[in-house]
């Protein structure tokens, strides 16, 4: 997760909805010392759509064709991670893989940028709604409830 400070970022996440689950990969803040989980995406470029951002994203992290984008709406996003304070405008989609076979498989990897590579897991949202595991964007649930 690139943050710089000073800036808002905007971004662009995925669901990828598959019966009562979604996509999420799982991330750590050392200071907080606890996990979390995010759906894959990143940043827009200036210039770019969001939803042309969703498409190219996911091929550079898990080299994957993505279809029905659809629009859930959009997050801002104030948060601490690792004691910085990040600010982001989040456009949240949900889409459907080209491939269906990543909807067969409980974890995957994907890679950032830097070649750093992170785990994808499909969670069940009652496990995010129940409190089991923490969600970012801190709001999301309330988005995907609507």
């Amino acid at each position: 997760m690139k943050m710089k400070k000073g800036l808002i970022r905007p971004i662009v996440i995925c669901l990828f909805s598959n019966n009562d689950s979604i996509l999420v990969a799982e991330g750590y803040d050392s200071i907080k010392k606890q996990y979390f989980y995010r759906p894959i995406g990143g940043g827009i470029e200036y210039g770019e759509l969001s939803s042309d951002a969703l498409i190219r994203e996911v091929q550079e992290e898990i080299e994957k064709e993505i279809t029905n984008l659809k629009y859930l709406g959009t997050i801002e996003n104030i948060f601490t991670y690792n004691g910085d304070i990040g600010h982001e405008v989040v456009m949240v989609y949900d889409a459907s893989f080209v491939d269906d076979s990543l909807y067969k498989i409980n974890s995957f990897e994907g890679k950032e940028d830097d070649g750093t590579s992170f785990k994808l897991f499909w969670k069940p949202l009652s496990e995010f709604e129940n409190g089991q595991l923490r969600i970012v964007p801190e709001s999301l649930m309330t988005l995907i409830q609507e």
